[in-house]
């Protein structure tokens, strides 16, 4: 049984150690998905249908894992992927998240539902960032939200497409889970059966949603699950002229977030995109839809020349990252892995997370026989039938 983060030398070890310290509604939340999590489950599982196919004699004395992705340039090629409500799984919540993500030299995605503010974390961070943006119905709050990531200084823009409507989350359907923690006999149980982490909720700042609680009650006041918020908060009527609107309001590198099929990659390119992150949300969203992975040649293959391509979603070690550059793929992102880091320990846990697998890249890098990300290839992909037959 894991009990210590000195422990956690992978992320199925770090998610069990956060299944330790949160209460079940909390942990249920982050390792959950939608339906019967079948894309949650595939997302992983994906790259097992791909062998690597090493070279050998190549002189790997002297390892780059440094990429530029979107005009930034990271010192290893996965990066922290935007997730809510960070402050319920630690107290620390963005902040941990941002000091590990500077430690590493690596990128940190901000969500527009973030408990810590976007000028705080600009001021505190040197890194790179991203905001992710969520379209609301509220369009003085979307133009609040783009001059505020403006003002701090975030470097990226990335919209999230994929959320028109919630996703069926059953399991937060079965725990109560809300934001914030709606007070039940069985919330209250579980939080009683972990004091640590009720002390520290209930003894720090009140939790908020930093970006939006100026405009909205719900999330940060008044408790509504995610679903809900993204089915009556989101605007349903949002379209390729919005996302085209807010490329050119925002000025900069700009990504959308949950692109799955070739035919909106190439839209993706229409409108000026700099970057599409392949993604179905973690599996939270469209259960039976395609992982990431199976799908990153079959665009690459389509606009790779002309878009920059992250793979987003079922990173859990260094081979897999490296599978995903050698099917086209410029960088990956991920969030749990990172998050169950952070539920583990706070700060220390995400830089156990990131450093795992920073060890990892470098080693598979040297038994690859690559020195360099860009000397990854198709050719050192094997796929089995099962992804040949698409």
């Amino acid at each position: 049984m894991i009990r210590r983060l000195a422990d956690c030398n992978n992320v199925s070890d770090l998610r069990a150690l956060a299944k330790r310290r949160l209460p079940g509604p909390i942990f249920h939340y982050i390792d959950g998905a939608a339906d019967d999590e079948v894309t949650y489950r595939r997302n992983t599982e994906a790259f097992d249908d791909c062998d690597l196919v090493p070279n050998i004699l190549a002189g790997v004395d002297d390892i780059d894992m440094s990429v530029t992705v979107m005009g930034q340039t990271l010192a290893m090629p996965v990066f922290c992927s935007p997730t809510a409500l960070q402050r319920l799984f630690h107290h620390d919540g963005e902040r941990a998240v941002a000091r590990a993500a500077e430690k590493f030299g690596t990128m940190f995605g901000v969500s527009s539902l973030s408990t810590v503010s976007l000028a705080e974390i600009g001021a505190m961070t040197a890194t790179p960032k991203m905001f992710q943006f969520y379209f609301h119905k509220d369009r003085g709050l979307n133009g609040s939200m783009v001059a505020r990531a403006k003002a701090a200084k975030f470097d990226i823009l990335a919209l999230t497409v994929d959320t028109i409507t919630g996703g069926n989350r059953e399991r937060d359907l079965r725990t109560g889970f809300t934001s914030p923690p709606r007070l039940t006999l069985q919330s209250l149980l579980s939080f009683a059966a972990h004091p640590v982490w009720a002390f520290n909720y209930l003894s720090g700042p009140k939790f908020e949603l930093a970006e939006l609680k100026d405009y909205l009650r719900e999330g940060s006041n008044d408790a509504i699950s995610i679903g809900e918020y993204f089915t009556t908060m989101l605007d349903q009527t949002m379209d390729w002229r919005d996302a085209e609107a807010l490329r050119a309001d925002w000025g900069g590198p700009f990504c959308l977030k949950g692109v799955m099929s070739v035919g909106d990659a190439k839209k993706a390119v229409d409108i000026g995109a700099t970057a599409i992150m392949v993604s179905n949300h973690g599996g939270r969203q469209l259960d039976g839809s395609r992982a990431p992975f199976d799908q990153i040649a079959e665009i690459a293959d389509a606009v790779g020349d002309r878009i920059e391509i992250i793979l987003d979603g079922g990173i859990r070690r260094g081979t897999h990252i490296l599978k995903a550059l050698a099917a086209g793929a410029k960088a990956c992102s991920g969030g749990r892995l990172y998050l169950y880091a952070l539920a583990a320990a706070g700060q220390p846990g995400v830089e156990k997370a990131l450093g795992n697998l920073r060890e990892e890249i470098e080693r598979d890098m040297r038994l690859m026989g690559v020195r360099s990300l860009s000397q990854l290839n198709r050719d050192m992909l094997r796929c089995h039938a099962r992804v040949r037959g698409k």
